[in-house]
């Protein structure tokens, strides 16, 4: 998912030289929708492969019952992490650079005669 998220973000910030917040997000959405699917289908086939041993009653059954629990819900776990709590903690990252980026981009935006009265010194860049 990082990956994905990297790829998305690093290639909306070529796409658009005055990134904004919702750039960003537009990025992110983009980046998680890309992973959704290989995500997905892990999850379901795990699941499809692992359900049947978990309900089984036949001989050895106990011992594989065992092994299946805790990878259904690894998965699981996996899966709901993967798709809805990384993209926002990936957000709250690369909401913080951007914070730092209006100053530099005001200064690009005037010039550089025009940059002190941006920054606000009585001496010009």
């Amino acid at each position: 998912m990082l990956l994905s998220l990297d790829l998305a973000y690093e290639a909306a910030r070529r796409e658009h030289p005055q990134f904004t917040q919702e750039h960003l997000y537009d990025a992110i959405v983009e980046g998680a929708a890309r992973r959704l699917r290989p995500k997905f289908m892990t999850f379901a086939i795990m699941c499809i492969g692992l359900i049947p041993i978990l309900w089984s009653n036949g001989t050895g059954s106990e011992i594989m019952k065992r092994m299946a629990a805790p990878m259904i819900g690894g998965i699981f776990t996996s899966f709901i992490l993967e798709l809805l709590v990384y993209p926002p903690i990936y957000a709250v990252w690369r909401e913080k650079g951007l914070k730092k980026e209006p100053i530099r981009d005001q200064i690009m935006a005037v010039g550089h005669l025009g940059a002190a009265q941006v920054i606000g010194t009585d001496t010009i860049l």
